[in-house]
């Protein structure tokens, strides 16, 4: 029986669309050195209380002194932890950064020509990454290729569900409104393809320069999205 042609992409963006040392040497070390400053001015800010709330909840810090809460946020950055309300904040800081123009968010060569080909065969594209939506929009918004997101028709952060859960590509497929047969996800964590593969979802890892497709691999695997079969 043959599979189901694929209506839909779903792809990662670190080490995926675009390079993971972008992420870790210049988004995330301009996160810890404007958090301070960020956290002092925004006191009365909703959004920015709501998360720095949800960060001490998940620390068991709920009477922390905004002292406490820098050191804690600033750490989470450092292990690079996979924590919702610490996304939130960084992306309202990297905000801040891509509207004064401090940089612009790395894609690779091939990725942007792949999305617009894509499109314009019919496919709907979506983003599944760590980061927070608001982040995923501006990184797109503001990349090398220009703004991309007409391409995409929706975005997806941890708030779905830990990218290495099964049910998280389940809820996905029904937020996308297509059987998972239909939804192509790309990633470089083979641990992320097999919860989605676990979930029915087509699958294809990205073995970015230097790294190299394993031998007896479990996925189909590329080097690059020009290298993508969509069929």
């Amino acid at each position: 029986m043959s599979q189901a042609r694929i209506g839909a992409i779903l792809t990662d963006i670190e080490g995926t669309t675009s390079s993971i040392s972008f992420v870790k040497d210049v988004l995330f070390p301009y996160a810890r050195k404007r958090m301070p400053a960020f956290i002092v001015t925004h006191t009365d800010n909703v959004d920015v209380q709501h998360w720095l709330h949800e960060a001490a909840k998940e620390a068991n810090l709920i009477s922390a002194t905004q002292r406490e809460m820098i050191a804690l946020l600033q750490r989470w950055i450092d292990e690079d932890r996979k924590a919702t309300a610490l996304k939130a904040l960084q992306g309202m800081i990297w905000e801040e950064g891509y509207r004064e123009g401090a940089f612009r968010a790395h894609l690779y060569p091939d990725t942007a020509p792949a999305l617009e080909k894509w499109k314009r065969q019919g496919l709907d594209l979506y983003v599944y990454s760590s980061g927070s939506v608001q982040a995923q929009k501006l990184y797109f918004a503001h990349c090398d290729a220009g703004d991309l997101t007409p391409l995409f028709s929706g975005y997806f952060d941890t708030e779905t569900g830990p990218k290495r859960a099964a049910d998280s590509y389940r809820r996905i497929a029904q937020a996308i409104g297509r059987p998972a047969a239909e939804i192509l996800f790309l990633s470089d964590i083979v641990e992320e393809l097999d919860a989605a593969r676990s979930a029915g979802m087509r699958t294809t890892l990205l073995a970015r320069a230097p790294a190299r497709c394993p031998d007896g691999g479990t996925h189909p695997c590329v080097a690059d999205f020009s290298s993508i079969d969509t069929a």
